[in-house]
């Protein structure tokens, strides 16, 4: 059977490309997986401490209100959004 592939823009999943201090990474991804199904974390180039989120688009405003939330506490560069 077919997918139905009418809407696919709007399930697709966002990502956002983040810089994170060594130091602060293993407390981001701690904080990152104890809200259940809000993201994904990988990371994408480590040897300069280049993260990616994969998310929901409908978890993008929760994505972003917590990283201005930690951004008093954790040295976080957003990347790129896509």
């Amino acid at each position: 059977m077919p997918r139905d592939t009418s809407d696919s823009s709007e399930r697709r999943l966002r990502s956002m490309a983040l810089a994170i201090a060594p130091a602060d990474i293993a407390y981001f991804k701690a904080v990152i997986e104890s809200y259940d199904n809000l993201a994904t974390l990988r990371t994408e180039d480590p040897e300069r401490h280049h993260l990616r989120l994969w998310f929901a688009p409908e978890s993008e405003d929760d994505i972003n209100e917590l990283l201005a939330s930690l951004a008093s506490k954790l040295s976080i560069q957003i990347l790129k959004v896509e």
